[in-house]
């Protein structure tokens, strides 16, 4: 692998906007990422050649831990508020969509109740059509995407308030 495939993938990886991509090759690995703190690469022990991608965040070493500020305790309903949300994050990358066709209403509204296995959204990835699907019953507190948005693996799509 040269430099000018090197810097393909890079093209790549900004032109469909991915947080994330690795490839292993004869013996080279390769790991590029994005808006984390972790290492924007790696490669094996045999080759070893820096990659700087633009828009990825440099690893950095871990922040020395300081004691926090005391904290006033919770209300009973912060509390409450605090254990019962549930998060729903995205599977899988692709394209979020809040309906099952374009004019069609949104499987869920903030302020319904969901059940357990109630399809919530679909998320499109490689030309399928994902159903993702509620893991509580409860009722959607907050959605996290915009409709027709690209979403990355384990980004927030759904708060639920668990019964």
């Amino acid at each position: 692998m040269d430099f000018s495939d090197i810097e393909r993938i890079l093209d790549l990886v900004r032109q469909h906007d991915l947080a994330e991509f690795e490839l292993e090759k004869d013996g080279f690995k390769l790991r590029v990422r994005k808006a984390g703190a972790l290492p924007a690469f790696s490669a094996s022990p045999l080759h070893t050649m820096p990659v700087v991608v633009p828009g990825a965040t440099p690893a950095l070493p871990p922040p020395a831990l300081t004691p926090m500020p005391p904290t006033a305790p919770l209300t009973a309903d912060e509390a409450e508020e605090s254990v019962e949300l549930a998060v729903v994050k995205s599977p899988i990358v692709g394209t979020f969509y809040r309906s099952p066709e374009p004019g069609a209403s949104a499987f869920v509204e903030v302020g319904q109740r969901v059940k357990k296995d109630q399809v919530l959204c679909i998320i499109e990835a490689m030309k399928l059509m994902n159903e993702i699907t509620s893991e509580y019953d409860g009722e959607i507190v907050s959605a996290y995407v915009e409709n027709g948005k690209a979403v990355q693996y384990g980004e927030r799509l759904f708060a639920i308030r668990t019964v």
